[in-house]
């Protein structure tokens, strides 16, 4: 045994005094690691670094799938040369949101004879110079591009529109009504639709021109997926009824997936849309795979038909709950196995408005059917319960609360949940009064003494973590623990007040008056943040409408327990009068070390030098979103914030100040920033202007949709295939 013992001692030695360089590892290992790098900088310039690493850039593996969207240093000279240099190996090439990019480095794209797979979202494109494109990418068979103004099919060359007629998977951003590529698409089985056309006359004159040019409809014989998702407006809803009106010509057989996304208002249910549903319905053997209507589209025995065949694994049912139907009822009573379904979408979906009204037309979840669906798909990976409320009826130590429930998901990745969901205790009793004060002088000074507020009095400063003093409530967070031990895996986690509205506006103008809060909500604050910290592997946290955080010390200890936090997003914290969790705030950016999304939302912010100095500390940021309803900013420290963070490539503020204001600091960052930064994109900009929503339609879609905008992502789209 001594012998052992000394000679791994030597062994030790050895290898202490000898140095171990990246040459040392197994070409299995460097392949591994080179995959994690942008592919520019990849064949540009590890491959400089060393022979060995100039041969393993060879590889088919690193150089056969290139993928761009949002690397954001890659300039038009860097894209260029990859593209020269690979290619002859390049199958899927993925450029979309890069917007930075000039149009005629698109023309390079024609070198990639053995593409596959092409998407150009947000990239500049022509008729013309699409028809060269196609006509260069004989291999085509799935692409995504934007369809803009100015857009003529008539343009596109013969050799364009046979490749258009080979591709099986389309993806179309349309910036104005058209039918775009689709008519040419004969043989198409995937259609993905994003309606983005803008209001005005000249789209509703193009929807006029569609109805009539009934020559250049879609082809949709061969689909199996149909998805369309909409922006608010008009001319989109109409755009939509367009694209379903042909399914009245021929209805697709074997059609598996359709998601259909209305905000707002729904148009009237197509004709043509019972007689899809009975064919995805009644095909034998078909199984729908994905499945969302606009809330008026969907009842009960049109979600029980398709159940009927097999469980999907995509449900999205939001807001879709009506009296007399309830998604979660017909799902769980349609007697199928529900262990496919791996994604599910019941926002809003509650069983009748609240006995105790904590808003107009708000419902309470329906929590005895949700510990049901826990029990039966176990297999849950994305799980979206918001705008609805939770009351626990019983102590929160007490079995049967939902988050025990949802401790059962052990897959679960990702989750949306009402604030009020994690109370610990009922709200308390408002305006008791006292049954030894005199009536008469109570009666005598009515109207003169202000109303209790629910907030501050009634909070229990027990639950606030103190960090000085070390103190630590024990039951502190004791309704989400459960949650925490059993779904230790989890990656993104929203918590949204029920009924809450960002100020942030579309096609409207800003929100100037706040929704009320959940009583219940109030009884959520720092402590429930701390214990949010438990969560090693979450990643992307949204807070939103927590009218109970005092201080914000909660989210210190969080954000020092989840280390690779990167995407943050805080909306309305504590008071709306005035923004009481500022110190901490700035304390817990200090640890925010792998952060690069940013959204804060917060009436009455000041984004002051030292918010800018603590925000300094986020070396890995890229996206910054201030939405401030009376907010203030300093224009110094903005510009010397843009100037010490090298990698910040949005810069979005709309808060208070004059149009002048904001103006001369957006012409500022741009001036200074562009050349190097070729991906920068600022907007700063009066949230209450009345022009805002103009504003809005000019910015990189990608940015709107990802950080601009507030909304629930949790489920919303369906998982990749």
């Amino acid at each position: 045994m001594d012998n052992q013992i000394e000679t791994a001692l030597c062994c030790s030695d050895s290898i202490s005094q000898t140095s171990v360089t990246i040459s040392d590892f197994s070409d299995e290992i460097l392949l591994n690691i080179l995959r994690f790098i942008p592919s520019h900088d990849l064949m540009l310039n590890v491959s400089q670094v060393c022979r060995k690493l100039r041969t393993l850039c060879l590889d088919k593996s690193l150089r056969a799938h290139v993928h761009l969207h949002k690397e954001y240093t890659a300039n038009d000279d860097a894209v260029k040369q990859l593209l020269k240099n690979l290619s002859g190996d390049i199958q899927t090439l993925n450029l979309s949101g890069c917007y930075w990019l000039a149009g005629s480095m698109v023309d390079q794209v024609t070198r990639c004879k053995a593409l596959v797979s092409l998407d150009l979202t947000g990239c500049r494109l022509t008729s013309v110079r699409l028809s060269h494109l196609l006509t260069s990418l004989r291999s085509l068979r799935s692409l995504a591009l934007d369809v803009g103004p100015g857009f003529d099919l008539h343009q596109l060359s013969a050799e364009g529109k046979s490749a258009l007629a080979r591709l099986q998977e389309l993806k179309q951003t349309l910036l104005t009504p058209s039918y775009g590529v689709v008519p040419c698409c004969s043989a198409l089985r995937r259609l993905h639709l994003y309606l983005e056309a803008s209001e005005g006359w000249r789209e509703a004159g193009g929807c006029a021109q569609l109805m009539v040019g009934q020559s250049s409809v879609p082809h949709y014989q061969n689909l199996r997926w149909f998805s369309a998702r909409l922006a608010p407006g008009e001319v989109n809803r109409t755009l939509l009824a367009l694209y379903l009106a042909v399914f009245s010509m021929r209805v697709p057989e074997g059609l598996t997936g359709l998601v259909l996304f209305v905000p707002g208002p729904a148009p009237p249910r197509p004709v043509a849309m019972t007689a899809l549903m009975e064919s995805m319905a009644s095909t034998v053997g078909n199984t729908v795979s994905a499945l969302q209507l606009p809330r008026t589209w969907l009842d009960g025995a049109i979600l029980g038909r398709v159940l009927a065949h097999g469980c999907p694994s995509y449900l999205n049912v939001s807001r879709c709950s009506s009296p007399g139907f309830n998604p979660l009822h017909v799902l769980l009573s349609a007697g199928r196995d529900l262990k496919p379904l791996k994604s599910l979408n019941v926002r809003g979906c509650g069983q009748g408005p609240l006995a105790e009204s904590c808003g107009k037309g708000e419902e309470e979840m329906d929590a005895e059917s949700v510990k049901a669906l826990t029990e039966c798909c176990p297999h849950l990976i994305h799980l979206n319960l918001s705008a609805t409320h939770y009351h626990h009826a019983l102590p929160a130590g007490q079995d049967g609360h939902l988050c025990g429930a949802l401790g059962r998901l052990a897959a679960l990745c990702s989750l949306a949940l009402p604030v009020c969901a994690l109370a610990q205790f009922p709200p308390a009793p408002v305006n008791i009064q006292d049954s030894n004060t005199d009536h008469s002088s109570r009666s005598l000074l009515l109207g003169l003494k202000k109303s209790s507020r629910i907030g501050v009095p009634t909070y229990r400063p027990t639950t606030e973590v103190t960090v000085d003093q070390g103190e630590e409530r024990q039951d502190r967070g004791l309704c989400i623990q459960p949650l925490l031990h059993g779904c230790p895996h989890l990656v993104e986690l929203e918590l949204i007040g029920a009924g809450f509205s960002s100020a942030m506006p579309r096609n409207e103008p800003a929100i100037r008056k706040d929704p009320a809060a959940c009583r219940w909500s109030y009884n959520v604050g720092d402590g429930e943040l701390a214990a949010l910290g438990a969560m090693k592997f979450l990643r992307k946290l949204t807070l939103a409408h927590l009218p109970g955080v005092l201080k914000g010390t909660g989210l210190i200890e969080l954000v020092q327990g989840c280390k690779d936090l990167c995407s943050l997003s805080l909306a309305n914290l504590g008071s709306l009068k005035t923004m009481n969790y500022t110190q901490a705030l700035l304390e817990a950016l200090s640890y925010c070390t792998q952060l690069r999304d940013l959204r804060l939302e917060q009436p009455y912010f000041n984004a002051s030098a030292a918010f800018f100095e603590a925000l300094s500390q986020c070396h890995q940021l890229r996206r910054l979103c201030l939405v401030s309803r009376h907010g203030t900013f300093q224009p110094a420290a903005v510009a010397s914030f843009m100037q010490s963070c090298a990698d910040v490539i949005m810069c979005h503020m709309f808060m208070g100040g004059t149009l002048v204001a904001c103006k001369t600091l957006q012409k500022t960052l741009l001036d200074s920033f562009s050349i190097s930064r070729p991906a920068l994109s600022v907007v700063i900009y009066p949230l209450l202007h009345e022009d805002l929503a103009h504003v809005i339609r000019g910015m990189p879609l990608c940015h709107l949709d990802e950080i601009t905008l507030f909304k629930s992502r949790v489920a919303e789209e369906p998982m990749k295939q």
